[in-house]
């Protein structure tokens, strides 16, 4: 009897069972296809091509919407480069999986099983059968708040700054997008520092952050009910709640804290002080803006913006960090454990006890990477225990803030916040299942036994 023979291709195939699989190979050649073209002598302003590794942190940086960077941005890369940039920020942000379903429905009207879970796991979307709806509603909200916010900036930098109306309006576009995708690129070498008194740019910028960060199903729920918050979703309401909890938080713990500290806002007027303190707060929710010098801050504004970063923003948005919806559902699940109450409850919804353990799992599985890394480049730099935490943290939360290290950490260094950047964007719990081969369904169950805890 003669063996079966597989279509061709089949073979491949099957090492891509899982979406997840599919959405890790996906950014990954997005991120070689960005460090070829960074590579080319067009992308610089020298005309020499780039090194290979800030090609390829550079590609990283913009593809995982992170924003550490190890060249200038303004003055090292060309227009080529920049725009080389912006689209891998784009792409990035919208997700790989939002912008390759998208194509395929303009071109095909039809999807098959593989791509709607691919497009599914990366726009988080509950139902199969919203996966189109979802999609075009995705791309379109990006590119309208996009436009919005360029518009703004490029009035702006016209009235108020005298730019001409085309390098304006360059300037305005890039910074939209690299705001709303939470990417943090500047093309001025101070980043925002030199707008940090001026309302127009700082606010404009940090709506942008806010809402790309808040993420595609907070935003479309409260679209359909903004006139009813007793129906939002758990989601939502977590999300907002939590948002609301930080930004007020943080811009009350950083703007305290570094008040009277000339090198940050002790030299900016009263009312820019809570500007500058606001844009500190909103940023570390993996923007990477900065209104005022990181490297001026004091360790503990340090480590402030280190817990913002390491939550990051919502779910299904162009934010990184664990996500407010983890950290906030984890805050109820302690509460219930301190009252004694066997169930979760977040307002009228019971928490499924699979979500309680994938938010744990995505906490432990991130305090290890953040640990780990931490620990290598004390190793490998003699930078000290709150600088390379801060970097770690900016890397794997995609955030792109910096104390100013970035540059000067060895190649050996950089390679691990490449591949730190590139886990937090793609996020440790879906990285991790796109690792295993097959899902193992489990036949049986053991006795259960409780252990001492604590």
């Amino acid at each position: 009897m003669s063996p079966v023979r597989r279509p061709r291709g089949s073979l491949v195939l099957e090492r891509f069972q899982h979406p997840a699989q599919v959405v890790v190979s996906g950014f990954a050649v997005v991120i070689a296809a960005g460090t070829l073209l960074l590579s080319l002598p067009q992308a610089t302003e020298s005309g020499d091509a780039a090194h290979w590794r800030d090609a390829l942190f550079t590609a990283t940086s913009a593809v995982c919407v992170t924003g550490l960077i190890t060249v200038d941005t303004g003055s090292y890369w060309s227009s080529f480069g920049e725009v080389v940039i912006l689209g891998l920020i784009q792409v990035g942000g919208l997700g790989l999986m939002t912008l390759a379903t998208l194509f395929a429905i303009l071109l095909s009207r039809r999807l098959g099983l593989r791509a709607r879970m691919a497009a599914q796991l990366e726009t988080k979307t509950m139902r199969m059968t919203d996966v189109r709806r979802v999609v075009r509603q995705v791309v379109v909200f990006s590119l309208v708040s996009e436009a919005l916010i360029a518009a703004v900036l490029t009035a702006r930098l016209v009235l108020g700054y005298g730019e001409p109306v085309g390098r304006a309006l360059y300037l305005g576009v890039f910074h939209a997008v690299s705001a709303f995708n939470n990417a943090g690129f500047a093309l001025w070498p101070d980043n925002l520092v030199r707008f940090a008194a001026d309302p127009w740019i700082t606010l404009a910028i940090c709506a942008a952050v806010i809402v790309g960060g808040l993420g595609f199903p907070v935003v479309f729920d409260l679209a359909r009910n903004w006139r009813r918050p007793r129906v939002w979703t758990v989601l939502t309401r977590v999300t907002l709640g939590m948002t609301a909890v930080l930004l007020a938080g943080g811009m009350l713990i950083l703007t305290a804290a570094e008040w009277d500290n000339p090198e940050t806002l002790g030299g900016l007027p009263t009312p820019a002080r809570w500007l500058a303190g606001f844009a500190s707060a909103v940023m570390p929710r993996t923007a990477g803006f900065n209104t005022v010098d990181i490297a001026q801050m004091r360790p503990e504004s340090w480590v402030a913006t280190d817990v913002l970063m390491f939550i990051g923003g919502g779910s299904a948005g162009t934010a990184g960090g664990i996500k407010v919806t983890t950290f906030g559902l984890l805050a109820f699940v302690l509460w219930a454990e301190m009252r004694g109450e066997p169930r979760v409850n977040v307002g009228h919804r019971r928490l499924p006890d699979g979500t309680q353990r994938q938010a744990m799992a995505i906490v432990l599985l991130s305090l290890g990477l953040v640990a780990s890394v931490t620990f290598a480049l004390l190793t490998l730099t003699s930078y000290s225990l709150d600088q390379v935490l801060f970097e770690v943290t900016s890397a794997f939360g995609t955030v792109g803030l910096s104390t100013g290290i970035t540059a000067d950490i060895p190649a050996g260094g950089q390679l691990l916040l490449i591949g730190l950047m590139f886990i937090g964007r793609i996020g440790p719990l879906t990285f991790a299942t796109a690792l295993a081969l097959r899902e193992r369904a489990q036949r049986y169950e053991l006795p259960e036994e409780r252990p001492i805890v604590g």
